[in-house]
């Protein structure tokens, strides 16, 4: 079994939910993250919300995977401030569903002002509602600054416990730091940019499996949501033991999201 804890389903085919079936997933959680395009209204955004609160749950559970989600407005979408804050006054009504687990995917991605200013936001947002937070950290040159950005935000806010903030996307540049603060970590495993599953089990090797998990992140990129199981099968090839890939691929995943109280692996298939 395992379980991919961060994966974009409402841009994958059903298909790709019963093929993660048959490689032994048993449940995701479903960020919520850039379409591919800027949403125009806070309405676009209630829509997306109930898919990923009712709609995916469902195409999940037709294949015995329980879906859980995040809410948030991306950093992509938070350069227009007063909009974004009119989806974050969306959230609180979702926040009751069963199958949401807290904030995410929040973060940077151009490290600019006003990104920050609604990622602050979201902080409070969680704060405010008890949440757990999960973390986009932005991508290449600029994931080293952001990703410190990020940190002194949650410090500076001072009431987030670091426990129950993931920051993902860490690579080999950023790992170490975000484990020595306290956080958990996430390795994207992406077939170009973020962490191949070679590379993860290099991670692996050199700072160990203590509050790190890995996640494909499939979505309508370059991406594949069989990524984990393949992963696992890398460090098969490198003679770990089926602890410790079970400790990345299924057991760090439960400890820190059965923190929500809302987590679950089991849901019986409804076909």
């Amino acid at each position: 079994m395992y379980i991919d804890p961060h994966v974009h389903m409402v841009s994958r085919t059903t298909d790709d939910y019963q093929r993660m079936a048959l490689a032994g997933c048993v449940a995701i959680t479903e960020p919520a993250f850039w379409a591919g395009y800027d949403r125009s209204s806070p309405q676009g955004f209630h829509d997306y919300f109930s898919v990923l609160t009712e709609t995916e749950p469902k195409r999940a559970a037709q294949y015995g995977i329980a879906h859980h989600t995040w809410l948030c407005i991306n950093p992509k979408e938070a350069e227009d401030p007063v909009f974004a804050r009119e989806v974050l006054e969306i959230i609180p009504e979702f926040l009751k569903c069963e199958s949401v687990l807290g904030i995410g995917e929040i973060g940077l991605n151009k490290n600019s002002r006003n990104e920050l200013e609604i990622f602050e936001a979201h902080l409070q947002l969680a704060a405010d509602h008890d949440q757990m937070v999960l973390v986009h950290t932005p991508h290449l040159e600029d994931k080293r600054k952001g990703t410190r950005l990020i940190m002194d935000a949650i410090k500076n806010h001072g009431v987030l416990d670091p426990n129950r903030v993931l920051i993902d996307h860490v690579e080999e540049h950023t790992v170490r730091e975000v484990l020595d603060r306290g956080y958990w970590a996430g390795l994207t495993l992406y077939p170009d940019t973020k962490c191949t599953p070679q590379r993860a089990a290099d991670i692996f090797e050199m700072h160990g499996t203590d509050r790190l998990w890995i996640n494909s992140a499939g979505d309508w990129g370059p991406s594949d949501p069989l990524a984990v199981p393949k992963c696992r099968d890398e460090m098969r090839r490198r003679g770990h033991l089926e602890a410790t890939i079970r400790k990345v691929s299924f057991d760090n995943p439960l400890e820190f999201l059965s923190q929500t109280g809302k987590f679950r692996t089991d849901v019986q298939p409804t076909r």
